[in-house]
């Protein structure tokens, strides 16, 4: 299949640092041209994955999630794919402009967001013109108005990342500096349970920094140490001497790619069950799902009764990179009305 691939213009692909939507880009590109597919990606120019790959803009945007510039991006994008078999679109305005021009080419949409009073009505008419597609049963749960072609969890290739041994005697936090990622609590869960707490965070707006200047800044010490923004090289070799990854989401999150980028470093998770948490962490054997504060510091304390390489075969099972690319390959085929490829 000749496949055009959209990322979001907002992080290289793959992504230097934080950047879960380009990360799982980077994986399905590479996946694809692996299975002698035809793939040209639509990224950003410092976007180094190892296929043909057109832009628009050298280097993202100064300022993200700005229409404009995400539009330009995205007409230039259909533009140039307006000659392929296929359309996987990972950004938000792609799959409007494409209905609004009536683009030829069969699309697909993933939707990496959360779907919410906004963005349901709008994914509801896409539907009527691309295959929408979920990255959690939760996820899909939540419009439940909107047509979802099919559920695909993410997916990651694990075999450059080394399964850690979990000898840092430290509990990890990776994530976004926002309230909804439940650092705060992360910070208590962890002095509760007498384990030291590493912080990587990525603070790059301005509600970030307030969240981190009122909350966080007063708490570190202690044993709570704030890393900032770390690289993923430099993100697997905390993870693998973590030992436990804390993530006590407060929200509906999608999916949540850390937690399995956990898991292929041998690192079991102690999560809040919210969101696609319960679809990832399997209780008792790669992390443990809890209610709150008080179950989490009794989870962490466990943590390293856990065995890591559940943890790892997790991520060579059902969350790896080959199952992803399988699924969105049936994907392309059922849209186009070809026969699936057989699988590996």
């Amino acid at each position: 299949m000749r496949i055009g691939l959209v990322a979001p213009p907002w992080v290289p692909v793959p992504p230097p640092a934080y950047g879960g939507t380009e990360g799982v880009v980077d994986v399905l590109a590479r996946g694809l041209a692996a299975r002698a597919h035809d793939v040209v990606l639509f990224a950003t120019g410092d976007s180094t994955c190892p296929v043909p790959r057109h832009s628009v803009f050298d280097q993202p945007p100064a300022e993200m999630n700005i229409t404009m510039p995400e539009l330009r991006h995205v007409q230039a994008a259909y533009a140039e794919f307006a000659d392929r078999d296929i359309v996987h679109d990972h950004t938000s305005v792609g799959p409007v402009w494409a209905a609004a021009v009536r683009t030829v080419a069969p699309t697909i949409v993933t939707v990496h967001n959360r779907f919410d009073e906004i963005s349901r009505p709008v994914y509801q008419q896409v539907a009527a013109f691309a295959a929408v597609t979920a990255i959690s049963d939760s996820h899909r749960a939540t419009a439940p108005e909107v047509p979802i072609r099919a559920v695909i969890h993410h997916g990651l290739d694990a075999s450059s990342v080394a399964v850690g041994d979990g000898c840092g005697g430290f509990a990890l936090f990776v994530g976004r500096m926002a309230g909804d990622k439940g650092l705060d609590d992360a910070i208590r869960i962890a002095r509760a349970a007498g384990i030291p707490l590493r912080i990587a965070a990525k603070m790059r707006s301005e509600d970030e920094a307030a969240y981190f200047h009122e909350h966080i800044e007063p708490e570190l010490g202690g044993g709570v140490t704030f890393l900032g923004e770390v690289s993923r090289a430099e993100r697997d070799v905390l993870l693998g001497q973590a030992v436990a990854l804390l993530n006590p989401i407060r929200w509906p999150e999608p999916f949540g790619m850390v937690m399995i980028e956990a898991f292929a470093c041998g690192t079991p998770v102690v999560a809040y069950a919210n969101g696609a948490a319960p679809e990832i962490v399997e209780h008792g054997t790669t992390g443990f799902l809890c209610t709150g504060e008080a179950e989490a510091v009794e989870a962490l304390a466990a943590a390293n009764t856990l065995d890591r390489a559940a943890c790892r075969a997790a991520v060579e099972g059902h969350f790896s990179a080959g199952r992803m690319v399988e699924d969105y390959e049936r994907l392309y085929a059922e849209v186009l009305g070809e026969p699936a490829a057989n699988s590996r």
